[in-house]
C-alpha cells in the first residue's frame, strides 16, 4: 500500500515492531504489555493498522504483521533521523 508508512505515528511503529519481535499470534493485551501502552489504545490503533494491511487479524482478537507491516516497519528503521 503506497504511503502507508505517511499515516503511521511512533505509536503504529511501536506496535507493529512488538508484533514483529513476538512472531506470533497476539492479542492487544500483550502487546499493550510488551509496549507499555494502554491496552485500549492499541485496540484502537490495530483497526487501523489492520485498514492499511499491516496487520492481520488471524483468530479471535489475536493479530500477526504482515508482510507489508514488516515492510513498512524496515522503511522506518531505514530512514535517517
Amino acid at each position: 500500500m503506497p504511503g502507508a508508512r505517511q499515516h503511521l505515528d511512533e505509536v503504529d511503529l511501536r506496535i507493529l515492531e512488538v508484533l514483529d519481535k513476538l512472531s506470533r499470534p497476539a492479542r492487544p493485551k500483550l502487546i499493550a504489555e510488551e509496549a507499555g501502552l494502554d491496552v485500549r489504545r492499541v485496540a484502537a490503533k490495530m483497526r487501523k493498522l489492520r485498514r492499511l494491511g499491516l496487520v492481520e487479524r488471524v483468530g479471535e482478537g489475536e493479530y500477526v504483521i504482515t508482510d507489508r507491516g514488516r515492510e513498512v516497519l524496515q522503511e522506518q528503521v531505514a530512514l535517517p533521523a
